[in-house]
C-alpha cells in the first residue's frame, strides 16, 4: 500500500508535506484524472489555484487538519466553470468523510457532544449534524423494506404533548421495523395504508386492544392474531385480585400476604405454602378462586403444540370461560367475557411460541436512548436514532 493511501486512507492523493505535532497539518495534492463534471469531458483548461483545509481523521490521539491543493478550471467543451470536486469528501463540507464518521462513532460510543466540541475543535452543531447524516445513512438501506413475516406490535409513551407511539417490531430478526405517532384507528389509518407487503405478513402479535385488533384485521387480511401471554395472563391475575378485594379488604391490604397470592404454586417456598394455606382455613372461598386461577394460568402457559392437541385443550379452556361467566363475582363475569371476545386469539398461543417480550425489551431501549438525549421534541429524530440503534 502506497505510504500517501497509509497516511491519509483516501485513495488518489500524494502528500506532498507533513508539517506540527498537535494538530498535525498534511499537505497533499490530487493525483488522478479530472474532468468535468458536466459533461465528463478531460478537456480543461485551469484557471486559478486554491488551498481547501479540511479537518480530518485524527492520528492516535493528536488531531490532522488537511490542506488540499485544488483548481478551478473551465470546460472547452460545454464552456462550464467549476471547482474540482475531490474523492472522500463531499461538496460544502469541511471535513473529510473519515472525520464525519470518526465524530459519529465516538458520539455513537457515549462521548457527549461537549468533550468532542472541544478535543476535535468543531462546533456542538457540527457533531450533531454529523451523527444525524450517518444515522441517515444506516436507516436509508432499509427505507422500503417490505414488511415482515411476523410482526409484534405495542404502544408506548413519547411525550406529554405528542402522547404515544405505535411500535412495529420484526419478532422473525429480533429489531425493530418501524415506529410511528399515535395508538388509535384514526391516527394509524394514514401510515398503514402507506406500508408495502403487507400481504407477506403471516402473524401479528399483539396485547389485548381492540384498536390494534381493527387495525391489524384491516390492512392485514392474510395475517393471523396471536395475544400476548404476558398481557393475558396479568390480565388473570388483576381481575383475580379484584375478586380478592370484594370478599376479603382487609386481607387484600396485607402486603406478605399480596406477594404470596401474585406467585404461582410452584415458585412458594415450603414456609410460604404453609403460611398461605393457614390463612385459607379461614377463607376457604378464596381458596377455591385461587386454585381455579393456577389453573387457567397453567392454562394459558401451554404453548407449541400441535393441531391434534389443540383440539383437546380448547374445549377445557372455553369451559374455563363458562365457568368464569357463571361465577356471579363481577370481576370474574367481565374477565369471563373479555377472555371469549379474545377466545380465538388467545387459542392461538396454544400453537407460537412468539411473544411481545422482544418488543418490551426495545421499549426499554428507547427509554434510555430518550434519556441519554435529555429527551426528544421532534419525533423524526427520535424514530431514526430508534431505527438505528435498535436493529
Amino acid at each position: 500500500m502506497p505510504l500517501s493511501v497509509s497516511i491519509l486512507n483516501i485513495y488518489g492523493y500524494e502528500v506532498e508535506n507533513i508539517i506540527g505535532r498537535n494538530p498535525v497539518i498534511i499537505e497533499a495534492r490530487y493525483i488522478s484524472s479530472v474532468s468535468c463534471p458536466f459533461c465528463s469531458s478531460k478537456k480543461l483548461r485551469k484557471k486559478d489555484r486554491y488551498i481547501r483545509r479540511l479537518n480530518h481523521e485524527s492520528i492516535g490521539a493528536r488531531t490532522t487538519k488537511l490542506h488540499l491543493t485544488g483548481y478551478k478550471y473551465h470546460c472547452m467543451s460545454c464552456g462550464r466553470y467549476f471547482n474540482m470536486r475531490f474523492p472522500g469528501i463531499l461538496r460544502y463540507k469541511r471535513s473529510t468523510e473519515g472525520f464525519r464518521y470518526e465524530v459519529f462513532e465516538k458520539h455513537n460510543n457515549g462521548h457527549p457532544q461537549s468533550y468532542l466540541s472541544k478535543s476535535l475543535s468543531i462546533g456542538t452543531a457540527t457533531v450533531e449534524r454529523c451523527y444525524h447524516d450517518y444515522l441517515a445513512k444506516k436507516v436509508s438501506n432499509s427505507k422500503n423494506n417490505p414488511c415482515p413475516r411476523v410482526i409484534g406490535i405495542d404502544e408506548h409513551f413519547f411525550t406529554k404533548k405528542k402522547g404515544y407511539a405505535t411500535t412495529i417490531c420484526d419478532l422473525g430478526k429480533h429489531k425493530v421495523f418501524d415506529l410511528t405517532l399515535g395508538r388509535t384507528d384514526k391516527a394509524l389509518d394514514g401510515y398503514f395504508n402507506k406500508l408495502t407487503g403487507k400481504d407477506n405478513v403471516a402473524v401479528v402479535v399483539m396485547d389485548l386492544s381492540d384498536s390494534y385488533r381493527n387495525i391489524i384485521r384491516k390492512h392485514f387480511p392474510n395475517a393471523l392474531i396471536v395475544a400476548d401471554r404476558f398481557h393475558v395472563i396479568r390480565l388473570v391475575n388483576y381481575h383475580f385480585l379484584k375478586t380478592w378485594n370484594l370478599i376479603d379488604p382487609v386481607g387484600r391490604k396485607n402486603r406478605g400476604l399480596l406477594s404470596l397470592m401474585r406467585r404461582n404454586k410452584e415458585n412458594l417456598y415450603p414456609e410460604q405454602t404453609v403460611k398461605l394455606s393457614s390463612y385459607f382455613k379461614h377463607h376457604p372461598e378464596i381458596k377455591i378462586i385461587y386454585d381455579f386461577k393456577q389453573e387457567l394460568v397453567s392454562l394459558l402457559k401451554t404453548k407449541k403444540k400441535t393441531q391434534y392437541e389443540c383440539k383437546k385443550i380448547i374445549p377445557v379452556f372455553l369451559n374455563y370461560i363458562q365457568q368464569l361467566k357463571d361465577s356471579m363475582l363481577e370481576p370474574l363475569v367481565t374477565l369471563g367475557n373479555t377472555l371469549e371476545t379474545w377466545r380465538e386469539e388467545v387459542a392461538r398461543m396454544f400453537r407460537f411460541t412468539k411473544s411481545n417480550g422482544i418488543t418490551e425489551g426495545f421499549h426499554n431501549k428507547m427509554e434510555m436512548i430518550s434519556r441519554r438525549a435529555y429527551g426528544f421534541r421532534n419525533f423524526e429524530n427520535y424514530r431514526l436514532r430508534v431505527r438505528a440503534l435498535c436493529c
